[in-house]
């Protein structure tokens, strides 16, 4: 397999003993990319498709990307832009996150058509997220999209999650229209349920993988923070109990998720054997500070 996530690697401050902070490197498909290269195999390759700076900063994600044997071949330079920066903080497990991320290189990584297609050309598999989008303008959007489509009609897998963050985005109508067409476009869907509930309405687990089009012939898997997951492929659904974990830190669990199943999916197990690989990564996760530990 080669697999290609699409987003933005940040810097990331994560809260030590007070008053020590921690900087590492990560970002939601960032993340994925991540734990795909440690989970997969010798004859899996890994890149990343991002704009970065040409500053210090970047040079240090650059580089932890590389140290990761994440291909950096996609990655781009861009002179008058840094890395977005987030800081988490957590009460009780839970996160929220503040970010400082409105001139970050990143919202560039689809202005060049032409590096776009030679990406998309490499890959077998290509991952995003709503972030991956949110973050873009309209027209870079529609360029993204638009070589997407393209690729999966020339064999490409399109793995796709929501990822909702409202506050990215330039109000809820757009969020909804764009998310819904990244849906239409891919293979594989890994929505998380309470926000799926919250933006979309939908009542049950059921609802959600049914809008996303399980019926259609997608696979659809409905995370739900560690709780019963609903797995839909086709006609069939497949609803399984999770005992939920008391997390020490959450952030970066649905991400570790997301790289477990489509890990495991690419390696033909079961449905079953792909949900146990991928929560038992995500509770390894929440186990620890930071997306990355």
């Amino acid at each position: 397999m080669r697999f290609l996530a699409i987003g933005e690697a940040m810097l990331e401050l994560s809260e030590q003993a007070p008053p020590l902070w921690a900087m590492n490197v990560a970002g939601d498909t960032f993340n994925t990319a991540w734990h795909v290269r440690q989970l997969a195999g010798a004859q899996t390759e890994v890149a990343y498709l991002t704009c970065l700076g040409q500053d210090p900063f970047s040079d240090r994600i650059a580089g932890f990307i590389a140290a990761a044997g994440v291909e950096t071949r996609f990655i781009r330079r861009d002179p008058a832009r840094g890395p977005g920066l987030y800081a988490i903080s957590l009460s009780e497990g839970e996160r929220s996150f503040t970010y400082w991320r409105d001139q970050s290189a990143a919202r560039r990584l689809a202005e060049d058509p032409a590096a776009l297609s030679a990406a998309l050309s490499w890959a077998g598999m290509a991952y995003l997220s709503g972030i991956t989008l949110a973050i873009l303008s309209p027209a870079a959007r529609d360029r993204l999209l638009a070589a997407l489509a393209r690729a999966r009609q020339n064999g490409v897998q399109v793995a796709f999650d929501p990822n909702i963050r409202p506050r990215l985005w330039e109000d809820a109508a757009v969020m909804r229209a764009v998310i819904g067409q990244a849906a239409a476009l891919s293979d594989i869907i890994l929505p998380s349920f309470e926000d799926e509930a919250t933006h979309f309405g939908d009542a049950s687990l059921a609802d959600c993988a049914r809008r996303y089009g399980a019926a259609e012939g997608r696979t659809v898997i409905v995370k739900n923070g560690g709780q019963d997951v609903l797995i839909a492929i086709g006609g069939q659904q497949i609803h399984v109990p999770l005992t939920p974990v008391t997390p020490v830190d959450t952030t970066g669990a649905g991400d570790a998720f997301n790289a477990g199943w489509l890990v495991s999916h690419s390696a033909g197990l079961s449905p079953e054997a792909c949900l146990a690989a991928a929560h038992g990564l995500a509770t390894q996760v929440i186990g620890r500070k930071g997306a990355l530990g």
